[in-house]
């Protein structure tokens, strides 16, 4: 396993950015992403980018309001019908930093939100892989602004990043226009009649077609009715519509593919869920966001700030500028170490020989028929890794952790 792990870290001796990281999940990558946001909480009063943020979460455990940072993040979905994870790509700070971009001159606009950041960063990893790849986001991204800039990011590059997500229940989408038989007066319509998508479960219900799909880690029989219609406010782009029913569940997907198979979409939008147990490991296994990067360059926070009050990082001095951005590199970099870290954790976890070698030494309550899970590789790793680094003496993670460590205190004391 050592081995295993030796040669996957080889690959990053010679540098350590986000963008070579990316080279590295090339052997593995699948044509899907994963992408979502993450609300880290932190009470330091001197950290850059720490604001006010709202958690629409249905836990009662959770405030509704908390100050910290958001990232935004993007993993892939790797693995193999018994065992997959989303292996995280990209961890940005995504809000809260707009200050700092005339800082280094970069020009960030005001409509540079953390939506349209998110397909950003998601169209340049596809361009990275130079593929095309889908990208399965939850319905807080079906928006205007999204689209717009997915349209004009495909139509300058080569290789093209789809969408799929989800609808809200209320969705209203239009039918194209009917050609005229005669022209008249007025520029032409752009959209036809309201659908109100909701109420084609019961008007359209004999139109359902029935398909067996893998949601979930288990075959699925679902009912599902595809339909291209016209999409969002002044925009009118046509997408497709799969509306899917199974059980007492329904649901309305969204896909910016024309021509993707509806199976296809309800599988890919199946796979969202990983990227928050990815989140979720992270934060309980790894402590990603553990980080306590502070700078006393900054105002102290005011946790009872309007909206309509200066940004905080408008009082920085210009001469302090640079301290506050190696504060915020050092977030950045300490969650990268992190992302690298669970990225072996998940492809140990995906070895078929680890599997069976714990299936042999270590009693679980639970049978993990054909998989293990993040924490099972990590408490293993705890009890069993010096047992490694002794049996590959001669390995590099060996040398170069035997080279950092101090002298005995007797053989220092005899010489």
């Amino acid at each position: 396993m050592l081995k295993f792990i030796e040669k996957l870290l080889s690959e990053f001796r010679s540098c350590f950015t986000r963008t070579r990281t990316y080279e590295w999940f090339l052997v593995i990558i699948s044509s899907l992403l994963l992408g979502d946001g993450c609300k880290v909480s932190k009470e330091a009063r001197y950290m850059p980018g720490v604001k006010k943020l709202c958690q629409e979460s249905e836990d009662s455990s959770k405030p509704q309001f908390i100050h910290g940072h958001m990232f935004g993040g993007i993993g892939a979905a790797i693995g193999n019908h018994l065992n997959s994870f989303c292996i995280p790509l990209d961890l940005t700070i995504q809000d809260g930093l707009k200050e700092t971009a005339s800082w280094i001159g970069a020009n960030l606009s005001s409509s540079m939100t953390h939506v349209v950041q998110m397909v950003r960063n998601g169209h340049a990893i596809a361009q990275t892989f130079a593929e095309d790849v889908y990208f399965a986001l939850d319905r807080y991204f079906l928006t205007v602004p999204l689209l717009e800039e997915l349209r004009d990011l495909n139509a300058a590059s080569p290789y093209h990043l789809d969408v799929i997500t989800r609808a809200k229940t209320n969705c209203t989408a239009y039918l194209k226009p009917e050609k005229e038989a005669l022209p008249h007066r007025g520029r032409p319509r752009k959209k036809g009649d309201a659908v109100r998508l909701k109420e084609l479960f019961t008007s359209r219900q004999q139109d359902f077609v029935k398909a067996t799909v893998s949601m979930y880690g288990k075959e699925q029989a679902v009912e599902y009715l595809s339909q291209n219609l016209l999409w969002g406010m002044k925009l009118y782009q046509e997408l497709q519509f799969v509306l899917v029913r199974y059980g007492s569940v329904t649901s309305i997907l969204v896909s910016t593919d024309l021509e993707l198979s509806p199976t296809l979409i309800i599988e890919a939008y199946a796979h969202r869920f990983k990227i928050e147990c990815m989140f979720r490991e992270l934060k309980q296994q790894i402590h990603g966001f553990s980080y306590h990067f502070w700078n006393s360059k900054l105002p102290k926070l005011n946790k009872y700030k309007k909206k309509s009050d200066p940004d905080p990082l408008k009082a920085v001095r210009k001469e302090d500028q640079k301290s506050v951005l190696l504060a915020i590199d050092a977030i950045e970099r300490f969650v990268l170490c992190s992302e690298i870290s669970m990225g072996l954790i998940q492809m140990i976890a995906l070895k078929p020989t680890f599997v069976e070698m714990i299936a042999k030494n270590r009693y679980l309550r639970t049978s993990c028929e054909g998989r293990v899970s993040e924490a099972t590789v990590i408490e293993y790793l705890r009890k069993h890794f010096f047992r490694l680094l002794s049996l590959n003496c001669h390995s590099y993670i060996s040398r170069l952790i035997l080279s950092m460590q101090e002298p005995d205190f007797e053989e220092s004391e005899a010489a």
